[in-house]
Formats: C-alpha cells, structure tokens, sequence
C-alpha cells in the first residue's frame, strides 16, 4: 500500500524511500552502507558545488569519484548562476542517473552565496535555474526545497508549481524553514499542500525515524516517496526495517550487538578504501558516534575513539566494548 515503485522521468526506482542527501556524511562509503543494508530506492551524493566544478576545483571533483557504484544514483549540485549551475550539469550528467538541484541547504556557508535555500527568495530565480539546468541534460531533473526562508515567506507550493513547469520530473519538500533549520516539528500540511498542487512526484522530508513517521507522512501528505537523511545516522539499516514494516505490518528487531559491530567495521573498511587510513579513520569518527549513541554506557568509549588515530586502535576499543554489552 504504501512501499512501490517510483518513476522519476524516466528511471524507475525499486521503492520510493530514498536516501537524502547530507554534507559530509552521505559519501561513496556510507552510500554503500546504506545500499547494502537499507536497500534505499535511492541514493545521492553529498551536494557539489556549480562553480567548483565549473572552475575544475580538484576537491569538487573528489565527489565525482563513484567507482563504478551501482545505480542508481543521483547527483546533487548547487549553486545560484542559471549558466553555470547548466555547465555543471553537463560535467556531472555522465555520472548520474538523476541530476539533483539543492534549493534547501540551510547552512550560513551556503545560503551568503545566494544558494541553497536563499533562493526560496527569489522565485524567478528558481525557474531560470531549473530551466537552465533541464536545458543541459537528457536526464531527470528533481529539485530539493523547503517550506520557505520564514514564516514570513512560506513559498513552497508556488515555488515547486514554477518547476514543475521549468521542467523538473520530481520534487523534495522538506517541511520546515530555513529559519527553522532542523528545529520544531515538521509541517506535513505544507507537504500536502504542494503535492495537491503538482503533477510529478512529491517526495517527504522530515523527521522520518520509524515506520510509523513514514506511515504518518504517507497518509496525511500522500506523497509518492518519502526521503530520510539524519533519521538513519548511525541506524543505515533502518531504511530496509521501514520497507518490510511498511510492506508486512510486523515490527523488525534491531540489529543484535555484534551485527552492529560488524557493519561498523565493513564501514571502516569502505571509508578506508576511498580515503586512505589517515583521512579514513577521521571521517568514521562522527559514524562510529551514531552508531554508538544509543547503546548502553557508550558516551567513555565514544571519546576514546574520537581520539584514535589508526583503524587497528579503533577496531580493538570498538571489539572490547562490544564484547563488553553482548
């Protein structure tokens, strides 16, 4: 009833519970995580800048390194100049199977540019944007946006109606302000709202935890497809308990202990690979924290690893408390 398959354009997706995408967190080894053991529809990079791209900056294009990762994937840009938000597009097409734009990032980096959810400012913008972009590529165009900038600019019905006709084949609402940032509850009613106003597909966003949240959101927005992104910090498996639940109306049991540890240390190994050891084990810090969070007495050991250097020291802290709460 609620888990289907979903049709962007011209890509169909397995089911439509998608990964979101997050700055610093949803690179090509948490992407694998999540498809190995969440089975999302689909996955999208971490967003990526028009302009670093457009001016070849090398570490814009490090976000490009897919090495041959499964479809499908969707690749998110940002930026707020219609011609080189087109360039970039025509740079990341080869890449992906959906081209994503970013008008909902809240972060202060972000938004002094004019990017990101600053353009729920500017509608004409956002048109010359989409079109541009839709302009460049034969493949699917989505666009990421949220509620408003603020309560005095709740614009996400007119906005997602402006692309719509720029030519998007689907859209991502995220129920909150930019004011907001991820405070307060999440508005399904605007939700609702811009779903009942469009055509393509409407994707949910916000404050989807359990399958009850995706229950919730499915029947008072009836959007197509839901997107969960700091839901699934640390629990990349709860996007496949969220389907069968969905699917079979019975409750999945968590991951045991040691099943947590060894997707932890599958995560190691991955992040290693693309990184090196050095960078690798850094970037799993903030992870091993959300896998961590939960778990009996873990804020001791949780320090211990933010201060370990090698992936053997932090294999061996993790094994001892594991083995500590089996």
């Amino acid at each position: 009833m609620y888990i289907k398959k979903l049709k962007i354009g011209n890509v169909e997706l397995d089911n439509n519970i998608l990964l979101a995408p997050m700055a610093g967190v949803t690179d090509l080894s948490y992407r694998k995580i999540c498809k190995k053991y969440g089975n999302p529809g689909l996955v999208c990079t971490e967003m990526i800048s028009s302009k670093g791209l457009f001016y070849n900056d090398k570490k814009t294009e490090q976000f490009l390194a897919l090495n041959e990762e499964k479809s499908p994937i969707a690749i998110q840009i940002f930026g707020s100049d219609p011609i080189i938000m087109g360039q970039a597009t025509k740079i990341v097409e080869k890449y992906a199977d959906i081209i994503d734009i970013n008008m909902g990032c809240p972060a202060p980096k972000v938004v002094k540019n004019g990017d990101g959810s600053k353009l729920l400012l500017n509608l004409v913008l956002i048109g010359q944007i989409v079109e541009e972009v839709v302009k460049s590529t034969n493949k699917p165009v989505t666009v990421k946006i949220r509620k408003g900038w603020n309560d005095e600019n709740i614009v996400a019905v007119e906005a997602a109606k402006i692309i719509e006709v720029a030519g998007a084949k689907a859209i991502t609402v995220h129920g909150r302000t930019r004011e907001q940032y991820y405070s307060g509850q999440v508005d399904l009613e605007i939700i609702k709202k811009v779903k009942e106003a469009i055509h393509i597909p409407v994707i949910g966003n916000g404050d989807v935890k359990t399958s009850e949240d995706a229950k919730k959101m499915f029947e008072y927005t009836g959007v197509d497809g839901i997107m969960i992104g700091r839901g699934v910090l640390g629990r990349p498996w709860e996007i496949n308990n969220i389907i069968q639940e969905l699917k079979t109306g019975k409750i999945i049991s968590d991951k045991t202990p040691k099943e947590k540890l060894e997707i932890i240390k599958e995560h190691i190994e991955f992040e290693i690979k693309e990184k090196g050891e050095y960078v690798g084990v850094r970037e799993m810090r903030k992870h091993i924290c959300w896998y961590l969070k939960t778990l009996p007495n873990s804020s001791q050991v949780r320090q211990v690893v933010n201060q370990l250097e090698s992936k053997n020291e932090v294999i061996h802290t993790l094994e001892k408390y594991f083995n500590g709460i089996a």
